[in-house]
């Protein structure tokens, strides 16, 4: 028999070998080899209590090595297995290990805790269809045996902030909304520091109408383009249902992107379009203070008339409207304006000129402020009153804010001021309807006391022209430091733009039309291209007695139109 130390010694180096071949095993093991155990058991085992059993050490090494619970290791290692596909299903997850999709999903909670942690993403086309990604990162930590560690959210510098913000709102990925909501809410609260962070909160909006202020915030920074259409929401959004709710909202009037100034539609030459909507320059300036954001949307000036698009026009008026144009005229000029608004500004007074020209049609009103543009160097910006109105509720309103908003911006971005023109301002010049009931009565008034206050911070050069007076609001009137009477010419003045329009009259013929008819400079204009096209069409010259048929026929043409619906 063998003595009983020899014994011992025996037993002591089976276990030191024993030992020796776990820690070597131990150190062998890594988070792939981890995984593999794990789902060659559970697809013998299933998820009983054996499975548990036999997989205990290759949960409890991702557990550890991952900061995770041993669930979330299990269901980590089972989602890993099918990471090549670009969708994986809750239904493949059971497949894979023969299990019923209620065990599986009795565990989704587990799954969802993943995705928080950034170790899986979950995706969705709807409520219904449910369905998730590794992602590659997660994929290249566990091929080098480390944990996954995001990068911290907080204190982020601007740039760092918006290329998470593009991440979490990556079109592309179909994350579903909610996940989306937090993930942002979490961003955000984490970067109170930056002005954006704080304004949207500040903004105490719903959490769809701050999600769509996020994508558009998203859009401007980091692709220099915050106009999207309504068309596109449901893609960038992922939700119908939330969708329609904002749009109607929207159409409503009782939006709270609307109501608060931080979205607008679309502007096409000066008209609102509802189809597509960007940030205000309101919401801009106090989202992205000193980014000089605002300028993005006058440089595409496309409601702007070059002053160069004038051709010279020699205009006739009576001697006591000729000095107040000469007036004018010395006024608007660049140097000259910006010596007198300067010492206007110095003494506390509006620093903005609003003109009134008014009087019978064809006066000349509008080609005198071409004119003035022409001569002063003045790009026009002219206002089209109907285009401005709208059927949807609020809508003309935000039209003219609008409007305002974008003159705004070319006073503040070109050297030289245009001159902003309400040409044939009737519509909005008019005396307010007071205890107003209709919907069209309050909308014309509201109208105009956006245009009033406008008037009281206006920064540069408005002009209106209108052709009767009688019942111009006092609140105007009191706004204009201007106020320019065209009266219709005189035989001399008449005289003078016979011969400037058909210079083959003689001097006689002139003085003839002149003083048998009582036309307006526009109605000269008229018989002046009536007589171009018959010498177009006919190679002949009208003849005098021709001309004066041409005046005649003018005359009751003017006779029988409708009179103009003034103030």
């Amino acid at each position: 028999m063998p003595q009983s130390g020899n014994l011992n010694d025996l037993l002591c180096i089976v276990k030191k070998d024993k030992v020796m071949e776990e820690m070597v095993r131990k150190e062998s093991r890594t988070i792939l080899s981890s995984m593999e155990d794990i789902v060659v058991k559970a697809k013998d085992k299933g998820l009983e209590d054996e499975f548990y059993a036999e997989a205990a050490e290759s949960l409890s090494y991702i557990s550890e090595t991952l900061g995770m619970s041993r669930d979330e290791a299990m269901m980590l290692a089972l989602f890993f297995e099918q990471s090549s596909a670009s969708r994986i299903w809750i239904s493949n997850i059971a497949e894979m290990i023969h299990t019923s999709n209620i065990r599986i999903i009795a565990m989704m909670n587990i799954a969802d805790s993943l995705v928080k942690k950034g170790y899986l993403r979950c995706n969705s086309r709807n409520r219904d269809e449910k369905w998730y990604t590794v992602p590659h990162e997660i994929i290249d930590c566990v091929r080098q045996n480390i944990a996954f560690t995001p990068k911290p959210l907080e204190n982020m510098t601007f740039d760092d902030f918006f290329d998470k913000l593009g991440e979490l709102l990556d079109e592309d990925d179909e994350m579903p909304l909610f996940i989306r909501y937090e993930a942002v809410n979490e961003l955000v609260e984490a970067n109170m520091h930056l002005p954006y962070c704080k304004v949207i909160k500040s903004y105490d909006l719903g959490r769809n109408e701050r999600m769509l202020v996020h994508i558009f915030a998203h859009r401007l920074i980091n692709e220099d383009d915050d106009i999207i259409g309504t068309h596109n929401w449901e893609d960038i959004i992922g939700s119908k249902r939330v969708v329609r709710r904002l749009l109607n909202s929207f159409k409503s009037g009782e939006s709270d992107l609307i109501k608060k100034g931080i979205f607008e539609p679309k502007k096409e030459e000066g008209v609102r379009d509802p189809n597509y909507y960007h940030l205000t320059n309101q919401a801009k300036e106090e989202m992205f203070p000193g980014m000089d954001l605002v300028e993005k949307v006058a440089k595409q000036e496309k409601d702007l008339t070059p002053y160069t698009t004038f051709a010279a026009k020699h205009l006739y008026y009576a001697p006591h409207i000729q000095s107040q144009i000469d007036r004018l005229c010395d006024l608007l000029q660049p140097e000259q304006f910006k010596m007198v608004t300067e010492r206007l500004s110095e003494n506390g007074m509006r620093k903005g000129f609003a003109v009134l020209f008014h009087g019978s049609p064809g006066t000349g009103k509008t080609e005198t402020v071409n004119q003035l543009a022409r001569i002063t160097g003045r790009d026009v910006m002219m206002v089209d009153v109907t285009k401005i109105k709208s059927c949807w509720v609020g809508e003309s309103e935000q039209n003219i804010k609008a409007l305002f908003d974008r003159y705004r911006a070319y006073v503040k971005e070109k050297e030289v001021a245009p001159i902003l023109l309400f040409n044939e301002a009737d519509a909005v010049l008019g005396i307010r309807q007071e205890g107003a009931q209709r919907a069209v009565d309050k909308m014309e008034n509201s109208i105009q006391n956006i245009i009033l206050q406008e008037m009281e911070t206006l920064e540069g050069i408005m002009i209106a022209t209108t052709n009767l007076t009688v019942n111009l609001d006092k609140a105007f009137e009191r706004r204009f430091i201007y106020k320019i009477e065209f009266e219709r010419p005189t035989v001399d003045a008449k005289m003078h733009i016979w011969k400037s329009m058909i210079p083959s009259l003689s001097d006689e013929e002139a003085t003839s039309l002149a003083k048998e008819f009582d036309l307006s400079g526009g109605q000269i204009e008229n018989i002046a291209r009536k007589r171009t096209v018959e010498l177009i069409l006919s190679g002949c010259e009208p003849t005098y007695e021709q001309i004066r048929e041409y005046c005649i026929s003018e005359t009751i043409d003017s006779r029988q139109t409708r009179s103009r619906i003034g103030f």
